[in-house]
């Protein structure tokens, strides 16, 4: 083993766990918010929510555009074959290419995110009874420490995990923004059985304490409200889901390619948007969770950046991250982009969080 590399292995076996990061901002009397990335859904079962894994389920689909695709460009990375997409269909309507072109590379690019919709969808567990309990109530647990005390969780995360923890242990402070209408108000009265009309948006988002930044399977944008899919015509959630989705009726994702690029596609989307601003203005200390902060994740530092800078005279405002890492080589990625943050940045042995179990 080199000297450098004898060097970054005591750097990470030195890191603080994640639970001296807790007292830490417990001391400091400092108000903590969570950021879960990929790696919360891969710490549950990296089988299934792994970029390989999405990526030989594509493969097995056997299309021919996607195949040379991915032979061409050479990556499993969704992100970077889609902003090369992105930039091909530039590149060719700047230099005058023939519509033929565009049109076929714009058609390939719309394919690959409805693929990776689909791959998400099923490679996902079926229901939530298919989480063991242990893991299910140790999630909770560490999603409560946030929840509890009046705190926010934000995911950038498209699958059903975080919604099924919070839903199967009843969680009385985790609030998505999402609520009913009762039809009938004077059910009682009458002997009927109230009746509700479908999960909307808004309802509930000043209370709101759950944030899906990239949207998620079960919320879709029906053009004039964004609805939750929830369980109903005694269906599995995911079931219906996919019902929906074989009308071509697709979830709110946020799958383009660069920094740039997602940040257009969430200030499309007022609930996307919504989500997006309130991580802006997050005060205290932010905690990160399986979240790499890779070349496409530039908007997320901006808006760490927005919240960094708000409030500098009142006090109300971000003071520091800490984010969580696996490794030596992830250790070492956070100490080349510290200098892109503006507020303090901190780094924990992500490995110590034991969220699932």
């Amino acid at each position: 083993m080199s000297k450098k590399s004898v060097i970054q292995d005591l750097e990470f076996k030195q890191l603080r766990t994640y639970d001296e990061v807790l007292k830490d901002l417990k001391t400091k009397r400092r108000s903590k918010h969570l950021l879960m990335g990929n790696g919360f859904s891969m710490a549950y079962d990296k089988n299934i929510f792994s970029y390989n894994a999405l990526y030989d389920f594509i493969e097995k689909l056997k299309d021919p555009v996607l195949s040379k695709l991915f032979e061409a460009i050479n990556t499993k990375n969704f992100e970077q074959i889609m902003r090369q997409l992105d930039n091909f269909i530039e590149i060719a309507i700047a230099l005058g290419g023939n519509d033929k072109l565009v049109k076929q590379l714009q058609a390939a690019n719309e394919l690959l995110q409805k693929s990776l919709i689909d791959a998400v969808s099923s490679l996902h567990p079926e229901h939530v009874f298919e989480m063991p309990e242990e893991k299910s109530k140790s999630c909770f647990n560490f999603l409560s420490a946030y929840l509890d005390n009046g705190e926010k969780v934000f995911s950038t995360n498209y699958d059903l995990l975080l919604y099924w923890v919070l839903m199967r242990n009843e969680s009385k402070t985790a609030n998505d923004g999402f609520g009913m209408e009762l039809l009938n108000p004077g059910y009682h009265k009458t002997g009927d059985d109230p009746e509700y009309d479908d999960l909307y948006w808004g309802k509930y988002k000043d209370e709101q304490s759950v944030f899906h930044v990239h949207g998620t399977l079960p919320i879709f944008d029906t053009g004039t409200e964004i609805e939750k899919e929830v369980y109903k015509n005694r269906k599995y959630l995911l079931t219906n889901i996919k019902e929906r989705m074989d009308k071509k009726d697709y979830p709110i994702f946020v799958t383009a390619g660069d920094g740039e690029e997602k940040l257009k596609h969430i200030y499309h989307n007022r609930y996307l948007t919504f989500c997006y601003e309130n991580l802006c203005k997050i005060t205290g200390s932010l905690i990160t969770f399986g979240f790499g902060f890779g070349e496409y994740d530039e908007h997320i530092i901006d808006a760490i950046n927005k919240a960094a800078k708000r409030g500098a005279q009142s006090g109300e405002k971000l003071f520091s991250v800490y984010i969580g890492v696996y490794s030596e080589g992830g250790l070492e990625h956070i100490k080349s982009i510290e200098h892109k943050f503006l507020c303090k940045v901190n780094v924990y042995n992500a490995g110590t969080a034991n969220i699932w179990s």
